[in-house]
């Protein structure tokens, strides 16, 4: 799936992912390939971007909003 993980001041992560787990207000969200169509809100916590090639990647956030709709995963982050 394709992920974009954007800032205001800057975009963080743009690329292909296997996995994305988000923290969301419910505790955490995880996010695989052809998951549903969804809207959430994030809370302050740690996305963990799981790269096609295996890499993990931390990005902490205090907080934002996660779109997923055809593949495509946008995480608007503060």
């Amino acid at each position: 799936m394709k992920l974009e993980i954007i800032k205001p001041e800057k975009k963080l992560f743009e690329g292909e992912a296997k996995s994305v787990v988000v923290p969301d207000a419910m505790g955490q969200l995880g996010i695989l390939n052809r998951h549903a169509p969804l809207i959430a809100a994030l809370k302050k916590g740690t996305i963990k971007v799981t790269e096609t090639n295996g890499k993990v990647q931390l990005f902490d956030i205090n907080g934002g909003v996660v779109e997923v709709l055809k593949n495509k995963v946008i995480i608007l982050a503060e």
